[in-house]
């Protein structure tokens, strides 16, 4: 047997709500020990540059780089390795990118602006970021969809250039990443990682130019440095552990819903799968299928932990009941595996990304459905989007003054900045009064 011990909750309880806060509680307190050592990395690049940025990959990445020119991979290098991917791969790669661009460029804002009866023109201007940094984690746990995902929609937003960083352990390169860089339109590729390569791309160094924006997902180093760079530059978000809910009516297979559980747990031990139903033999069923399917699963152990430490099984009165718990989880992946998933996503109003019917696995998702797999984790979907061609565009506010609108505008400025004493706005304003 699998020996997972999965926590069985039922929202008819009396403390329901707090169980459930308590299942959803992250602690990622911030590592005080981590943040001083990322504090004096960011310091170190800031001050030195190239040398710094070379240190520390020589000694984390245990690499011999002598001059600075050796960080940075060809173009020739990513474009290899596109064209030596075998063809099956080659084909995966292309049709998830073909897909993640077309859904990406129903996204593009465009300029707008309206004129007012006095001749007044009020409008915004959409303009792409000059560069964005995009982050790429290296060695065993490579992800070429990441690269994808982060590249293809700054592309089409228009972003002028795309520069990535991936860690090179021992010199060693994934293939797969480079090609993906290769086809997604990476400008410029820098075989760096950690804390040290979110500096440089924030501050600049002689070689490697500083961005606009960072975005894409690392370790705690790099979420770290992240979070501290922000001001200097822009991010995507400081992502948590992988989430998914699961609301079933009890009609699909129970080996499906367990599988769709562990396409998260997998990710790691504090990965978070939670399903929730109003058919009570359904969801021991679907514990019997994680018993029967987990010692298949070449990532049982971390599976385990995941499903043991932040698993749950869920019994509702109703699918209505499911939505309401769905509403306070905001879950990153929320599967409706029902009859009729249209209803139900009528009454959900926080979810990163909603994957309707029994047929659409939330790995579709991950890999080539289309809509970006970086979505808001921890409960922040309450207040937060999916990655988009949006997060790579700049809002301009436009103002045209008539002179007739500078007349009658002027008057209205000019009584509430003498109401706030700011007689300098005030008078500035009444120069253009008639």
């Amino acid at each position: 047997m699998s020996n997972v011990t999965i926590k069985h909750l039922n929202a008819s309880d009396a403390n329901f709500s707090q169980q459930l806060k308590d299942l959803l509680a992250w602690d990622e307190s911030d590592d005080l020990d981590i943040q001083q050592r990322v504090l004096a990395i960011l310091a170190d690049v800031r001050s030195n540059g190239d040398a710094a940025v070379i240190n520390y990959t020589n000694r984390f990445d245990h690499r011999a780089i002598a001059d600075a020119s050796e960080l940075e991979l060809p173009k020739a290098t990513l474009q290899a390795a596109w064209e030596n991917l075998p063809a099956e791969q080659a084909h995966a790669l292309q049709t998830a990118a073909d897909r993640v661009r077309t859904y990406a460029e129903h996204q593009k804002i465009a300029s707008w602006q309206y004129e007012e009866a006095d001749g007044t023109v009020l409008g915004q201007k959409i303009t792409p970021l000059d560069s964005v940094g995009l982050y790429v984690p290296g060695g065993k746990a490579a992800y070429p969809s990441s690269v994808l995902m982060n590249a293809i929609p700054a592309k089409v937003a228009g972003v002028g250039e795309l520069i990535m960083v991936v860690p090179t352990p021992n010199g060693e390169t994934n293939e797969l990443v480079l090609a993906a860089a290769y086809i997604a339109g990476v400008d410029r590729a820098f075989s760096i990682g950690g804390a040290q390569a979110v500096a440089a791309l924030a501050y600049g160094t002689a070689t490697i130019p500083a961005v606009a924006k960072i975005v894409g997902p690392g370790n705690i180093y790099v979420a770290t440095a992240k979070k501290l760079v922000f001001g200097q530059v822009g991010i995507d978000m400081i992502a948590g552990p992988s989430e998914i809910l699961v609301i079933c009516d009890g009609k699909t297979n129970p080996d499906w819903i367990a599988m769709d559980l562990f396409s998260q747990a997998e990710h790691d031990e504090n990965a978070q799968a939670i399903l929730i139903s109003d058919d009570g033999d359904f969801l021991a069923a679907v514990e019997q299928s994680i018993h029967t399917l987990l010692p298949t699963m070449e990532r049982a152990d971390i599976i385990r932990a995941s499903l043991s430490t932040r698993g749950a099984l869920i019994k509702v009165d109703n699918l209505d009941v499911a939505t309401d718990v769905a509403n306070v989880i905001a879950p990153e992946h929320l599967e409706l595996s029902v009859a009729d998933p249209e209803a139900l996503c009528a009454k959900i109003r926080h979810a990163g990304a909603i994957f309707m019917g029994r047929y659409t696995a939330e790995a579709l998702g991950d890999y080539c459905a289309g809509p970006n797999h970086v979505l808001p984790t921890s409960s922040t979907a309450r207040f937060s989007s999916p990655l988009g061609v949006y997060d790579f565009q700049k809002r301009t506010s436009l103002i045209n003054c008539s002179a007739a609108g500078a007349d009658s505008l002027g008057k209205i400025a000019s009584v509430l900045a003498r109401g706030e004493s700011l007689t300098a706005h005030a008078r500035s304003a009444e120069y253009r009064i008639k």
